[in-house]
């Protein structure tokens, strides 16, 4: 029988992690429309509410009843405006292990939400679900990983495709792996800056 997540909200100080839902369609296709998401991202580069619409309601649910991760839209708690999205996947129910990705709004960038929603989320799989290990994967030189207290495990040398300009689908990026693990969550700081779009 295949584990999987349970339909859940978290909450943190400024923010509420729900599934999304179909309201959350234009501000998705805007958000996963812009240059930065689109370069480190798989996203269609032409993004439309039909990929956003799809994304809502079959693929993202599928992740979660499928067993493979989980999907969450990322509010600001007063507004409710769409701050971006965490998805978790390549989730392995035996380790007790899954992969972050963080995706940020253009608007929402430098305000500190995506390591307020990744701590919210690390920390319900840690201490609700009892899972032991979280991964991520940024590009190289982006150290944003490293204020929600994760550390760094090397350099995965030529392990993306940067969809960018005339170099778009033929350059290559290093990454570089975090990992975070229950007690690295102790002592790091809120209020820190995401820089990047995405992890």
């Amino acid at each position: 029988m295949t584990s999987s997540f349970p339909e859940i909200s978290i909450s943190t100080d400024r923010l509420v992690l729900r599934a999304f839902e179909p309201q959350d369609v234009p501000a998705l296709t805007e958000m996963m429309a812009d240059e930065l998401v689109r370069t480190w991202t798989t996203v269609p580069h032409s993004y439309t509410e039909a990929d956003a619409a799809a994304w809502v309601t079959l693929r993202a649910p599928a992740e979660r009843t499928g067993g493979r991760g989980l999907v969450l839209a990322v509010h600001e708690f007063l507004t409710q405006r769409l701050v971006g999205s965490v998805r978790l996947r390549a989730t392995d129910w035996r380790l007790r292990a899954t992969e972050a990705e963080v995706v940020t709004a253009p608007w929402a960038r430098g305000e500190g939400y995506a390591g307020e929603a990744l701590r919210g989320v690390a920390r319900w799989l840690f201490e609700d679900q009892r899972f032991e290990r979280l991964e991520l994967r940024t590009a190289a030189g982006n150290s944003a990983a490293q204020k929600v207290g994760a550390i760094s495990e090397g350099v995965l040398r030529s392990a993306w495709i940067v969809r960018d300009g005339e170099a778009a689908g033929r350059a290559r990026s290093e990454l570089i792996l975090w990992s975070l693990l229950p007690e690295d969550l102790d002592g790091t700081d809120p209020s820190d800056e995401d820089p990047a779009p995405n992890w």
